[in-house]
């Protein structure tokens, strides 16, 4: 496996910055890319949960840049969220 590249990110946005984890590697092996949700935060979701961990780990295995980010509210994420 090729060199893993795990970064701490901030999205600028309208209602403030979202937390976020970025995985890429030296050497993409496929031409796409994965954007991995949490569950709704009402109920205690975060990217750190860990069924998302597990998703985002197996698609960056399987050689895809890996995007997964808290919504407004959300750990380090600005802003409220909203229904």
């Amino acid at each position: 496996m090729s060199q893993v590249f795990h970064r701490s990110v901030f999205l600028e946005g309208n209602a403030g910055r979202l937390e976020a984890l970025l995985w890429t590697s030296k050497r993409q092996e496929i031409p796409l890319a994965a954007l991995v949700c949490h569950p709704h935060p009402l109920f205690a979701g975060t990217m750190h949960n860990k069924v998302v961990f597990h998703v985002a780990r197996t698609l960056h295995r399987l050689g895809l840049p890996v995007l997964r980010f808290n919504f407004r509210g959300v750990g380090l994420s600005q802003g409220k969220y909203d229904t």
